[in-house]
């Protein structure tokens, strides 16, 4: 995986190497995101069991953010490559129809993503009336979270576009390919 530009990559000297180490800012906010999720389910766990004395936002607030971490983790999946998909077709084209079908899938994805985007705006505008259960905050905070992650998605699906143009829609070689037996 090629880092993004220039400010992604990072030397770090250890032993006398050089360890070349990349850095996304979706993979630093699904981490932040996750780690928030995970404390927050502990101590759901902690009040619950130990205490006997569930705290009551903590059921509410780790569901949106397994909402957020869902949308934003979605982005790191399109960055990378590895949503899945049907690929039969694929493997039965000869390589000018895999390019074309490619170029489709690109175009499809960005398309659907863009709609998404749009979507989520929609819903966030919308939620800003409604607010949480148990915590006195609007809900468009929650799905402004939602949204994030669609744009970051929007994001990598438009790079990934580029670069499969710049290749002419052939295979990546430096994707990493999975062939079952």
């Amino acid at each position: 995986m090629q880092p993004q530009s220039e400010n992604d990559v990072h030397l770090i000297h250890v032993a006398d190497e050089e360890v070349k180490v990349e850095f996304f800012i979706d993979d630093a906010l699904s981490f932040v995101i996750f780690w928030s999720l995970g404390f927050v389910v502990f101590l759901q766990f902690f009040s619950r069991y130990v205490l006997n004395d569930s705290a009551a936002w903590t059921e509410e607030i780790a569901r949106y953010l397994l909402m957020c971490l869902t949308f934003v983790g979605a982005s790191i999946v399109t960055r990378r490559g590895t949503h899945i998909g049907v690929e039969v077709f694929g493997h039965m084209l000869p390589d000018n129809g895999k390019r074309v079908l490619s170029f489709f899938i690109d175009c499809v994805t960005v398309s659907f993503i863009a709609l998404l985007c749009y979507f989520s705006i929609l819903i966030t505008q919308r939620m800003q009336i409604q607010r949480m259960t148990v915590i006195d905050v609007s809900m468009s905070v929650v799905y402004g979270g939602v949204a994030l992650g669609c744009f970051l998605m929007l994001w990598r699906a438009v790079q990934r576009f580029f670069a499969n143009a710049k290749r002419g829609w052939r295979p990546d070689p430096n994707a990493v390919t999975m062939i079952m037996d």
